[in-house]
């Protein structure tokens, strides 16, 4: 008895060794607030704020004319990055690569992406249209969207850090190759830059870490 005893301890003793090194390995990545950012891209107001930051709610405009929110993400894990049509220079890189994680994902339904025009005045819910068709988005996977200009600046420097404060969100203002991720809570987990080969592996890495944990 006591021999069956002790070997049912080491059993157990095993069982707890394996699962706690298992759950040890498990990769977890960090938790963005403002206060981990280059102070120039973070609204004065959020710059010192260290915890508990998550992405404010938006109402943006797709590329099928449709309003788009927080809701459409909720549950979800996404990618956001801020482009506009016209753009010759990174732009084109930055959307190639989007389509390169929407490709990655075609079948996980918890993973999206979110591109935001910085120039509402010329990207309409038509030019999208037809930008989305060229780049071969898939509207259930990607909204190609744009907003008021003051609201688009909001969400970049309150809310995803991706730019340079320049003007009050009533002039446009420069792009950024940043790709943000965002994961189902809302909370900042990457960033990246959208045009280099290797950031855009580590984002697919990233998001497959966020859905195993």
């Amino acid at each position: 008895m006591k021999c069956n005893f002790k070997n049912i301890c080491i059993f157990f003793l095993l069982i707890i060794t394996v699962l706690s090194c298992n759950e040890s390995s498990k990769q977890v990545l960090p938790i963005y607030n403002p206060s981990d950012f280059n102070p120039k891209l973070v609204d004065k107001g959020l710059q010192t704020k260290s915890a508990y930051h998550t992405v404010s709610d938006f109402n943006l405009i797709n590329q099928n004319g449709e309003t788009i929110t927080q809701e459409d993400y909720q549950d979800k894990i996404y990618v956001t990055d801020f482009f506009f049509t016209t753009c010759k220079t990174i732009c084109p890189t930055m959307t190639n690569n989007m389509a390169k994680i929407q490709e990655e994902f075609l079948n996980s339904k918890d993973v999206m992406l979110l591109s935001i025009s910085v120039l509402p005045d010329t990207d309409s819910a038509s030019v999208l249209r037809e930008y989305a068709d060229k780049k071969g988005v898939i509207d259930s996977k990607w909204n190609i969207t744009t907003g008021k200009k003051k609201h688009i600046y909001q969400l970049a420097r309150q809310s995803y850090f991706a730019v340079v404060e320049q003007g009050d969100g009533e002039q446009d203002f420069i792009h950024t190759p940043k790709f943000v991720l965002i994961d189902k809570e809302k909370q900042i987990r990457g960033i990246y830059d959208g045009t280099n080969d290797e950031d855009i592996n580590r984002i697919i890495t990233d998001i497959k870490v966020l859905q195993n944990n």
